[in-house]
């Protein structure tokens, strides 16, 4: 009897203290532009501001030579003076950068930037903008690119229906395979048509110098992020806007190759596929994968990281982080949270706060692992870099 007594108080405590440790309480967030509030995260993590005096600050990318590089797309009014910044000077104890030194600027829309080591050792850096992907040779400690002759080798659309800076979905977002093959998501023109260009709304392949392009999945209205976990293909997508304000779900598809993933024709709810009121085809939805999990619509889901290394906190374990941007409409309020995601559970946030009242904090954006007990993250809204590390 005494024994089992012992077993059911260890259960307890272990079940207390993993509540304890998910319950999401106040930081307190000071910026140098004297902004003042706070995030909400689990008591045993920190938060700091690690780079800061940014501007659309969006995806980051990994140099072979252990630098983290950051796109950047200025703002809303203009998207040719998009840049790519180099965080330098990392001081581990502070948790901050001591420098943010511009790599490339004037640049259009640039989303993304890869890294990536052809067979015979030579890195290149590949920058994915609206209307192409372009690769130079890169050198180890380079601030400026060694390489004045870019490669172009792909193009792609770079209009759409009147919205915002010209056009619907004009980030392209590109990532290597365990393969060597490049991906890149190309967006839709629209928020729901069917479109006149086959590229629209799909994943292409193609090999590092751009040949062998081929269509890998289709049927995602804006898949911008993209990541690649061993030999699986992950993307965060989009939904429409058209069907109210509580479906279809925002998406995260585990992807794969020739696959139709349904829009403008078929849409997910609470992760059930639907037809379009309005948008038919002969064959109706019976073709169309179902989501890997899905968020709130509206919600905007964006970038991602996976965390399943022996040490990572249990609150993280084999789990994704998973960056809500959040509703460009304020009053819908759906996102705006970073939140843990594992297949076939029920979300949990992890850091919320980015949006009190009518006040915007902060839209996350792009996760990086840094290592088993930390992070970094960016916000595309203020122009901040993130820490969150597990304390001690």
């Amino acid at each position: 009897m005494k024994k089992v007594s012992i077993s059911l108080l260890v259960l307890v405590l272990v079940a207390v203290a993993a509540v304890a440790q998910s319950r999401l309480v106040p930081h307190s967030i000071a910026t140098k532009d004297g902004r003042k509030f706070s995030l909400n995260l689990p008591a045993d993590f920190e938060i700091i501001p690690a780079a800061e005096g940014l501007k659309r600050v969006r995806f980051f990318a990994k140099a072979p030579d252990g630098r983290i590089f950051v796109t950047d797309l200025y703002n809303l009014a203009d998207n040719k003076r998009g840049a790519i910044y180099i965080l330098d000077g990392w001081d581990a104890q502070q948790g901050k950068f001591s420098s943010v030194i511009p790599y490339m600027t004037g640049l259009h829309n640039p989303n993304s930037a890869q890294f990536f080591r052809d067979a015979e050792g030579q890195d290149w850096i590949y920058i994915a903008e609206t209307n192409r992907v372009t690769r130079r040779r890169f050198t180890s400690g380079e601030t400026r690119p060694g390489d004045t002759n870019p490669q172009t080798i792909a193009t792609f659309p770079d209009y759409g229906l009147s919205y915002k800076y010209g056009g619907w979905h004009l980030t392209r977002t590109v990532a290597f395979g365990s393969n060597g093959k490049l991906y890149v998501s190309v967006g839709s023109s629209c928020n729901s048509c069917e479109e006149k260009e086959r590229v629209r709304a799909s994943i292409v392949e193609m090999n590092p110098d751009g040949t062998g392009q081929r269509e890998f999945a289709r049927g995602l209205r804006n898949a911008v992020g993209l990541k690649w976990f061993g030999n699986i293909l992950f993307a965060s997508n989009q939904g429409s806007d058209h069907l109210g304000l509580n479906r279809p779900d925002e998406t995260f598809y585990s992807v794969t190759s020739g696959s139709d993933y349904g829009w403008p024709y078929c849409h997910s709810s609470n992760g059930k596929i639907f037809a379009d009121p309005k948008i038919k085809r002969g064959f109706g939805c019976r073709r169309v994968a179902s989501p890997y999990a899905w968020f709130p619509a509206r919600s905007s889901a964006l970038g991602f990281d996976y965390f399943n290394d022996a040490e990572t906190p249990a609150i993280l374990k084999d789990a994704f982080l998973v960056s809500l941007h959040g509703s460009t409409n304020k009053e819908i309020g759906h996102g705006y949270k970073i939140v843990i995601m594992r297949k076939g559970a029920r979300l949990k946030d992890f850091i919320t706060g980015f949006l009190k009242g009518n006040t915007i904090n902060g839209r996350p954006c792009d996760i990086m692992k840094l290592d088993a007990n930390s992070f970094l993250f960016t916000d595309d809204n203020k122009g901040v870099v993130y820490l969150v590390r597990k304390k001690g």
